[in-house]
């Protein structure tokens, strides 16, 4: 048995290493004194302090000594490196306050309005980690459920923005365009950096990592290189170079929505209200004046009606407004996925194949990003109104985007050896002759998660086929790539129950809705 707490109440502090994805986890030996004298609860907050540094922790209880002894606590990896001491530093546990902003939360559950004031208490609570992951969800399904208003997407915004740092370039002209996803292989981003870069406009695209697709910008760059770059580092590179791509959570910009994410994610939740408040934040925390929001519009993208887009996009102009960021948005094709791969390093080789000018490049990617990137460069003020994707074009045939692109690589921390596509692979076969008259997202995004994107950073699916194109049965519509066995058995198995494509003739292709 271990030893007993000395007589003033403090533990011994011991490091358990699990990962708890952003969430802090406290360990207390179910005969510890402590425990049995303070009435400790599992699942409990507890407030850890030692050396005047406090963390505040959920409580989970054990029985095995191997894991943490009766004198001792213990506290996972990141609440461990929170606290800042070293192993077997003496520490204090105490019962852990509720968070006083649980308030306005059962108020949002009762469908009662909030104000600025209860936004920044909970973004404050959050980001103290005084909020478990029930009650994180309890907020984020009222949130979504009894919905946000415009003034209250408008404050939520502002709360998170103000929950952490803000970067300050000193300029007059910071760019930045994002697209609310649900489109798998989107990856435009990864080609408007370098292509606006090179033009030598300023572009530092912080990203998120995926919540429902199978990979985000961040974690598709990750196959090329670092991501996680800190304040500093990441303005040097910015400074250098005019652009990164980089993930936003290390920047420690609008931390509460990375917090939110490790619940959103397992949750498959993407409400409006929230998605607005977590994009334009993290904009504003990344200091950018101009901002180009991607609206698709398609039967199985996020937003399937015309009247939706519209509606979203009044919901971004209002915000963006009174944030004072200058916002474009713009409604673009979403009937099927852009490029051929889903999956980080699927869609990593497409963007790398359209910059370096490969004649096997996706033309859907290359023209959408060349679009794009023509009207964010359009935000110069030296540039004329139509001009934009000419100039683009101009960069990406040069070869001045690639070099560019390899420069940010380079000054990132590119990798010695990138991941290739998983290995365990299998062909999905077209059921007819025909055409392909439908792409399902939601089908092909759930494949290639099953498959093990964007965990697994070689898995996911290969497009062989896109809309219109003539196909007969039998013949290969998609490749399937997995890492290990048991999600290899899943994917196959939910692209065998329902393939995601439909094939008919081509006056069965849907119409698209485009506002380039």
């Amino acid at each position: 048995m271990g030893k007993e707490p000395n007589g003033n109440g403090l533990l011994r502090l011991r490091r358990v290493d699990i990962d708890t994805y952003r969430e802090n986890v406290g360990y207390l030996h179910r005969e510890c004194p402590v425990y049995r004298a303070e009435g400790f609860q599992a699942l409990s907050k507890v407030e850890i302090t030692t050396n005047g540094k406090t963390v505040l922790a959920l409580l989970n209880v054990v029985d095995d000594e191997a894991i943490v002894a009766p004198d001792e606590l213990g506290l996972s990896e990141q609440a461990f490196d929170q606290l800042g001491v070293e192993a077997g530093a003496p520490v204090r546990v105490a019962q852990a306050e509720p968070p006083a902003s649980m308030d306005a939360v059962r108020r949002k559950i009762a469908g009662e309005r909030l104000t600025e004031e209860d936004f920044h208490a909970i973004t404050r609570d959050l980001v103290h980690n005084r909020y478990s992951k029930m009650e994180m969800a309890a907020f984020l399904v009222a949130s979504g459920q009894t919905g946000l208003d415009r003034d209250e997407v408008l404050y939520y915004t502002r709360a998170m923005a103000d929950s952490g740092r803000r970067l300050d370039w000193h300029e007059p002209l910071v760019a930045d365009k994002h697209c609310i996803g649900g489109i798998p292989g989107n990856r435009t981003s990864m080609l408007v950096v370098p292509i606006v870069a090179a033009h030598g406009m300023l572009i530092p695209k912080t990203s998120s990592r995926a919540i429902t697709s199978p990979a985000g910008t961040a974690d598709t760059m990750e196959v090329l290189a670092r991501v996680e770059l800190s304040p500093e580092r990441l303005h040097s590179i910015v400074r250098k170079e005019r652009g990164c791509l980089a993930w936003g959570g290390t920047a420690h910009l609008a931390p509460v929505d990375d917090i939110l994410i490790a619940v959103e994610r397992p949750l498959g939740m993407d409400a409006v209200g929230q998605m607005v408040a977590s994009i334009l934040s993290k904009k504003l925390a990344a200091g950018a004046t101009h901002l180009l929001v991607d609206i698709p519009v398609g039967p199985t993208a996020k937003v399937r009606h015309m009247r939706q887009a519209l509606a979203l996009r009044k919901l971004f102009e209002f915000v963006g407004d009174r944030i004072g960021i200058l916002l474009e948005v713009i409604i673009t094709d979403g009937r099927q996925p852009v490029g051929r791969g889903i999956g980080p390093v699927l869609e990593a080789r497409d963007v790398m194949q359209v910059l370096g000018n490969h004649p096997d490049a996706p033309p859907d990617l290359r023209q959408k990003a060349l679009r794009l990137a023509g009207r964010v460069l359009e935000f110069d003020p030296d540039i004329r109104g139509g001009h934009g994707f000419a100039i683009a074009r101009d960069i990406l045939d040069s070869g001045r985007a690639l070099a560019k692109m390899n420069a940010i690589i380079a000054a990132q921390g590119g990798l010695e050896a990138s991941p290739g596509p998983s290995e365990l692979t299998h062909e999905v076969t077209a059921a007819q002759d025909g055409v392909v008259v439908g792409i399902d997202n939601l089908q092909m995004n759930r494949i290639a998660r099953l498959a093990g994107a964007p965990m697994d950073k070689g898995a996911g699916v290969d497009l062989l086929r896109k809309l219109g194109d003539p196909v007969r049965k039998g013949e290969p519509i998609y490749r399937i790539h997995a890492e290990f066995e048991a999600d290899f058995r899943f994917a196959r198995g939910l692209a065998e129950r329902d393939s995601g494509y439909s094939i008919g003739t081509t006056e069965q292709l849907p119409g698209t809705y485009v506002d380039f």
